[in-house]
């Protein structure tokens, strides 16, 4: 990981929110959680290790509210309306495309988030030194690393000329992977064949609409939807024998055939 940013940190906000409580009435914070779900509570996991080794508390100093979007991002966005209304102390995002979501959607709370896209090109902080404004949280380069994802699939499948991808054309985070993906794929020979799909069935759809042989393999890029969905992919290209690469290692514990990224505990805690 080289790029980290950690600015302002989550149990500060949770200490002093506990610190101004009444002795008699002592006062629990209360984080709202945005996640697509999947292996991103792993990353949830990790923040309730870290909080804990803080000496902080689930259910007397902070309770977490988690909202499961399953990769619809409006969704997020109407999580995040539904935790500024509530008037929680702060939202912490899994994801960089729940972040964005969540940023647009409010006007005052504070967010805490995990980005694997850069979060100052992406408008989200001012600077690794000086985020500004109302986020900040940790960036490790999951979207960086899409270019060195295709090579090692490259290396796994000598002869890989097609490879497939699914993502959201609505998702700025997949777009921009799109982009990495492609001028890697053009260095290396490689066609890179981009199918657009924002929902379930238009997924589904286009799974089953991929012949044996047609494809060399499946490459996942940075997109919610498809993360969430992964055992569909898994699935499928079992059924043609389509070798797979993820971003994530609970992918190939599914069954897919490789991954390449950070530790989401790790980054969550």
């Amino acid at each position: 990981m080289n790029k980290v940013l950690f600015a302002a940190i989550l149990s500060a906000v949770l200490l002093m929110t506990t610190a101004v409580a009444e002795p008699q009435q002592p006062n629990t914070s209360r984080v709202g959680v945005i996640t697509t779900g999947g292996s991103w509570y792993a990353t949830i996991d990790g923040l309730r290790i870290g909080l804990r080794e803080l000496g902080l508390e689930e259910g007397k100093q902070f309770t977490l509210v988690i909202r499961d979007t399953k990769g619809d991002l409006k969704a997020a966005e109407d999580a995040a309306k539904y935790f500024e209304h509530e008037k929680v102390n702060l939202i912490y995002t899994t994801q960089t495309s729940v972040t964005i979501a969540a940023k647009r959607a409010t006007l005052s709370i504070p967010i805490v988030f995990c980005a694997g896209a850069d979060p100052i090109d992406l408008g989200l902080v001012d600077s690794f030194a000086h985020p500004g404004g109302r986020l900040t949280g940790i960036y490790e380069p999951g979207t960086d690393l899409t270019a060195k994802r295709l090579e090692n699939l490259k290396e796994i499948v000598p002869k890989l000329h097609r490879v497939v991808t699914f993502y959201d054309p609505r998702n700025r985070v997949a777009v921009e992977a799109a982009k990495f993906a492609l001028k890697a794929a053009r260095q290396t020979g490689i066609r890179f064949i981009e199918r657009h799909t924002s929902s379930l069935a238009e997924l589904k759809a286009g799974l089953r609409a991929i012949r044996e042989r047609e494809m060399d393999a499946f490459f996942e890029l940075s997109d919610a939807l498809i993360a969430v969905n992964d055992q569909l992919i898994i699935d499928r290209s079992a059924e043609i024998k389509l070798p797979s690469m993820f971003t994530n290692q609970s992918s190939v514990v599914k069954g897919g055939l490789a991954s390449y990224s950070s530790n989401r505990q790790d980054i969550g805690r």
